[in-house]
C-alpha cells in the first residue's frame, strides 16, 4: 500500500486545478487517480488533423469572464488565448417540420460567452504541464474508501482488474457527487446528510449529447447567418458556430432527444438525422461535412448513472462537500464542479470548488 499525504480522485479540471494548487504551496506528496485512460473528465476535444486549430469540443465549450473572474484569471495565467463566441449574423428558428426556418436577427444571446483557441482541451493540457506527471495514474478506478486512524485507505482496480491500494491523510474527491456515491463504497458509510444529498445531485452533461460537423469553410456566414439556431423539430434543439479562429469551421448542436430515447436509436441514424437538419437550416453544403462526431455522455459510466437518464439536466445548488462531523469530516472533501457554491456544474465551478477544497485541507493541516 502506497502512502501519500493527499489523494486526488479524478483527473478532470477540478482534479488538475487542485494538483496545481498543491504544487504552488509546496505540497509534493500527492497522487492523482483517474478512472479513464485520459485526463480532462467531461472536457473532451477531438482534432480533425491533429492540430490545435482543428480542435472541436465534445464536452463543455464556453466560459464567461465577466462573471467568472477566477477561471478567466487561470486562463490568462496559463497563457491561453480566449475569443468571443462567434455570433455575427442572423440566427434561425425552426418551429415546425411543415414550416421553413425563420431568420432571427437577435439569435441566442451569447454576447458574453468565450472559448479557447485549441478548445477547452488546451486548458487541460496547460494544467497538466504545470504538475508532476509522474504522480498522475490513469486507467485506475477507485472502488472503495475506508477510514483508518491515520486517514483513508483507497482501494482501486487497474486496467487489468488488479487491486491497487494507497493510503492518504486526506482525499480530494474530484468526481461528481452522484457518480462517487454510485461507484465508491465508503466504510463507514457517509453520514446521512451526504448519503442523501450526493446521489440526489444531477451531474451536469450526464444526460446530454453533442453533435459536431466540421467543414472546409464557415459557409453559413456567407449567407449572413451566425450559425446559431433553435429548433422544436430536432433532433438538435440548439445549434452554434463551433469554428476556431483561423482554423477549423464547424457547427455543433445539443440533441433534444432524451437520453432514454437515444438508447433505441443507432448512432449512424442519429448522425444522419442531424445532417438532414443542418441541410434544412443551412443548405446543401451542410449535408457533406468533412468530419462529424457524436458524443453521448449518457452512456459514459464515469459521467452518468441511471438516475441521470430520466432526471432533470439543470444546474442545481451544491450539496455539502464534506461531513459536518464524524470520521469523514477531516479526511474527505468533494471538489468536483457540482460542489461549487457559485457555479455548480460549470467549468468555473470546478476551479472554485477545487480552490475551496485545497484551502480546507490546508486549514485542517494547521489546526
Amino acid at each position: 500500500m502506497t502512502p501519500v499525504r493527499v489523494a486526488i480522485i479524478g483527473g478532470g479540471l477540478a482534479g488538475l486545478s487542485a494538483a496545481a494548487r498543491l504544487a504552488a504551496v509546496g505540497i509534493t506528496d500527492w497522487v492523482m487517480l483517474e478512472a479513464r485512460d485520459r485526463l480532462g473528465g467531461r472536457i473532451l476535444g477531438v482534432s480533425v488533423d491533429g492540430t490545435a486549430a482543428a480542435q472541436v469540443d465534445l464536452g463543455p465549450t464556453w466560459f464567461w469572464p465577466s462573471f467568472q473572474p477566477e477561471l478567466a484569471a487561470l486562463v490568462d495565467a496559463l497563457g491561453l488565448v480566449r475569443f468571443a463566441q462567434p455570433g455575427q449574423g442572423d440566427g434561425l428558428v425552426e418551429r415546425a417540420a411543415s414550416l421553413p426556418p425563420m431568420r432571427d436577427p437577435g439569435g441566442i444571446g451569447m454576447a458574453d460567452a468565450f472559448r479557447l483557441r485549441g478548445g477547452m482541451r488546451a486548458l487541460v493540457d496547460a494544467l497538466h504541464g504545470h504538475i508532476d506527471a509522474a504522480k498522475v495514474v490513469t486507467s485506475v478506478a477507485v472502488r472503495a474508501l475506508r477510514h483508518t486512524p491515520k486517514g483513508v485507505e483507497i482501494e482501486a482496480a487497474d486496467a487489468a482488474g488488479r487491486t491497487v491500494c494507497w493510503h492518504a491523510a486526506h482525499v480530494l474527491l474530484a468526481v461528481p457527487p452522484r457518480v462517487a456515491e454510485a461507484a465508491i463504497t465508503f466504510a463507514p458509510a457517509l453520514p446521512l446528510e451526504l448519503a442523501a444529498a450526493w446521489p440526489a445531485t444531477p451531474t451536469w452533461m450526464a444526460p446530454h449529447a453533442k453533435y459536431v460537423a466540421v467543414f472546409d469553410r464557415p459557409f453559413w456566414r456567407e449567407a449572413g447567418l451566425s450559425g446559431m439556431a433553435q429548433s422544436t423539430v430536432g433532433p438538435l434543439a440548439e445549434i452554434h458556430d463551433a469554428s476556431q479562429p483561423d482554423g477549423v469551421a464547424a457547427l455543433f448542436g445539443f440533441l433534444g432527444v432524451s437520453a432514454l430515447a437515444r438508447r433505441a436509436i443507432p448512432p449512424d441514424v442519429l448522425r444522419a438525422h442531424c445532417r438532414a437538419q443542418l441541410v434544412r437550416l443551412f443548405g446543401a453544403a451542410a449535408g457533406v461535412p468533412r468530419a462529424e462526431y457524436l458524443q453521448d455522455w449518457a452512456i459514459d459510466p464515469r459521467a452518468a448513472t441511471p438516475a441521470d437518464l430520466a432526471g432533470p439536466a439543470d444546474h442545481v445548488p451544491a450539496p455539502a462537500a464534506s461531513a459536518a462531523d464524524g470520521p469523514w469530516r477531516e479526511v474527505l472533501t468533494g471538489i468536483a464542479s457540482e460542489w461549487s457554491p457559485q457555479f455548480p456544474g460549470y467549468l468555473a465551478g470546478a476551479v472554485e470548488a477545487s480552490r475551496l477544497g485545497v484551502e480546507r485541507l490546508l486549514r485542517n493541516a494547521t489546526a
